[in-house]
């Protein structure tokens, strides 16, 4: 993995793995609305450590998601479109390691699921 200076580790899988996403199966997941063209469903929790799918719409407002900490660092792999944030933009197929206290405030550039690993949770912040 490539480190951007940052505190940010990131590799493309792209090389080596292929993903290919079944939409059926997402839409029979449970998904929370956020009503802003976010969604995110959960698929483990154990205290604070959680594993989410976040599936954002093409049109999602640009503040879908809001400023937040990540206690100790976040995991993601985006599996679809693209996530931005401060430190850069991640496509499909990129594994990116942000680490622990890091604050961004991530965006989508179209349809993007993501699947995000928070080790010790996430806090908001102002």
């Amino acid at each position: 993995m490539a480190e951007n200076g940052t505190g940010v580790l990131r590799r493309s899988l792209n090389d080596f793995l292929s993903f290919q996403l079944d939409d059926g199966a997402l839409d029979r997941l449970t998904w929370r609305d956020f009503g802003n063209g976010l969604e995110m469903s959960r698929l483990a929790r154990e205290g604070k450590r959680e594993l989410v799918l976040y599936r954002i719409a093409a049109d999602a407002s640009p503040a879908a998601f809001l400023k937040h900490e990540h206690l100790g660092g976040e995991f993601y792999l985006v599996l679809k479109g693209v996530i931005a944030d401060e430190t850069g933009e991640y496509e499909k197929g990129d594994v990116v390691f942000l680490d622990p206290q890091s604050v961004h405030t991530p965006r989508a550039i179209g349809e993007t699921v993501v699947l995000v690993l928070w080790p010790a949770g996430v806090r908001l912040v102002d």
